[in-house]
């Protein structure tokens, strides 16, 4: 594992109330995007990719720009994506509608190189489901934790932890129009996995292990921020390369769990780090 310099943080500086304050202020921007976003489109507050609104996806060649690509379409385009420059070739997406893409490409002398359709009932229910996975995996996490640690203070940090590690991502999705595809579903599963790994690794440290609170966070951070910090990278090196080879679905997903493990980050080592100090010196005592 790559090791990191790990600076040792000085809590005893700041009040419960002063650690709080930074993930509490972020998670409250992050609610307000989702729901401006939400409040301006009527529908979601994130884009929806295809999967789960049904069209059509043609990968074409073309040497025409993305403004001519437009002209030479009838129907509404939803996104153009160029993939290989130096081979022009686009993924141009379409929402459901009466008219034929395909047919409209080849009227245009494109070479169409592949193409997908989806009804839209079929992605309003792939939609459902999607939703419902990540609904039930979280519910599944909490019901673990509160098992695991019977105590209401200890158990709600990791969940309040793990909520905002998927919300903040969602936010910047929504400011950086990353659409939502079963591909960056399954990121948003992973980090809910990344966020109750770091944060049983401090509470077990805290709670179960011999020493001091301090001692115990500092030994718990680590392990945790070298892991995060290693897992990071990798992420960031995934996202360049995929970037770079034009591989259509890995740099949205890396880019999403980079968000989340920063975010995690912040959450794990002032949110919950705070709760369980609490815990430890004010509840406990009363």
């Amino acid at each position: 594992m790559v090791e990191f310099e790990i600076p040792d943080i000085d809590y005893t500086r700041y009040s419960n109330r002063q650690l709080v304050a930074i993930p509490l202020a972020i998670l409250g921007l992050a609610l307000v995007i989702l729901l401006g976003n939400f409040l301006i489109t009527g529908t979601s507050p994130v884009s929806l990719g295809m999967a789960f609104t049904g069209g059509t996806e043609l990968r074409i060649e073309t040497a025409d720009t993305q403004p001519q690509i437009e002209r030479a379409f009838d129907a509404d385009i939803e996104s153009i994506a160029p993939i290989r420059s130096e081979a022009n070739e686009y993924i141009v997406t379409f929402p459901p509608s009466d008219a034929d893409p395909q047919q409209q490409a080849q009227a245009a002398g494109y070479e169409v190189i592949s193409s997908q359709e989806r009804a839209a009932s079929f992605g309003q229910d792939t939609q459902r489901q999607a939703f419902m996975g990540i609904g039930v995996a979280f519910l599944g996490m909490a019901l673990l934790v509160f098992g695991l640690f019977r105590t209401f203070i200890p158990s709600i940090a990791v969940v309040a932890s793990a909520f905002s590690d998927i919300v903040i991502p969602v936010a910047l999705m929504s400011l950086f129009d990353i659409p939502l595809t079963l591909g960056t579903v399954a990121a948003l599963l992973m980090l809910i996995g990344y966020s109750v790994d770091s944060d049983l690794l401090l509470n077990n440290h805290v709670l179960r292990r011999r020493g001091g609170f301090y001692e115990s966070t500092y030994r718990a951070m680590r392990t945790g921020v070298t892991m995060t910090l290693t897992s990071i990278a990798a992420m960031v090196a995934m996202t360049i390369t995929a970037s770079f080879l034009a591989i259509d679905l890995l740099p949205s997903v890396g880019l999403i769990l980079v968000f989340g493990l920063v975010a995690d980050l912040m959450n794990t080592y002032l949110l919950n780090v705070s709760l369980l100090r609490y815990y430890k010196y004010e509840a406990v005592a009363q």
